[in-house]
């Protein structure tokens, strides 16, 4: 098994595969990777046969994507851009899927790139977002010492937020669902990722046999209680556009 991390965050993808193809007939899904950069997860997806699109502002992990994708047979279409150019790069409601992982912690209006995910989504389509929780970073903080700092993420909030000021912008789990609905976008499933993985040490895993297995296990187990996701590291939300 790769290292923990990178399964949590493959299965997350792969869980909200699984709930847009429940609303599409057939197995095949038109999924758009915004920030997909190099294509770890783009690539694994058209090699299951999902028909794959990546927006990324980088020319050069747009031609690492493409490098990537011709190793391994498939064909990802890299589009470069980000958020705020998916009206030029997209024509019309195309796809079944979104994913939107790690991005909205980096835009400068939220708002903004949601109502643009929510355009080019199939009536009925779905976006699966993560984000950086903020009690994750709170306990982090807290952990290492600084006090300080822990209180002040504590009082944050995702409104308002200034990322030059405060760095990569965080969420809780209410927050993330009031801005999804704002825009149609009906949260369907909900977890927490990196419970555990973020905290324990990766020498702790390496050097046991099986232990990576029994952690991405208990990471499993435990995402979905709403009192263990509310320190994750990282917040799920896969919603689905509802019709006007």
């Amino acid at each position: 098994m790769r290292p923990v991390r990178g399964e949590v965050m493959w299965q997350a993808v792969l869980d909200a595969v699984a709930v847009a193809a429940a609303d599409v007939a057939g197995e095949t899904l038109d999924v758009l990777d915004v920030g997909g950069g190099t294509g770890g997860d783009a690539v694994r997806l058209a090699s299951e046969g999902h028909r794959v699109s990546v927006v990324d502002p980088s020319p050069d992990a747009l031609a690492s994507l493409d490098r990537r994708a011709a190793e391994s047979g498939v064909q990802v279409t890299g589009l470069l851009g980000d958020t705020t150019d998916l009206p030029g790069l997209v024509d019309g409601a195309d796809y079944d899927l979104v994913v939107l992982h790690g991005v909205l912690e980096h835009v400068e209006d939220v708002d903004d790139a949601l109502r643009a995910v929510a355009a080019v989504l199939r009536p009925g389509g779905h976006v699966s977002v993560v984000v950086a929780g903020r009690h994750a970073g709170v306990l982090t903080r807290a952990l290492a010492g600084d006090f300080d700092g822990a209180s002040a993420l504590f009082t944050a909030r995702a409104e308002g937020w200034d990322l030059r000021e405060q760095g990569p912008r965080r969420f809780d789990a209410d927050e993330l669902r009031v801005l999804l609905e704002a825009h149609r976008l009906r949260p369907v499933s909900q977890q927490g990722l990196r419970v555990f993985a973020d905290l324990v040490p990766s020498a702790l895993v390496d050097i046991e046999p099986g232990a990576r297995e029994r952690l991405f296990a208990l990471e499993r187990l435990v995402g979905s209680s709403s009192e263990f996701s509310a320190i994750s590291g990282g917040l799920q939300s896969v919603a689905r556009l509802d019709l006007p």
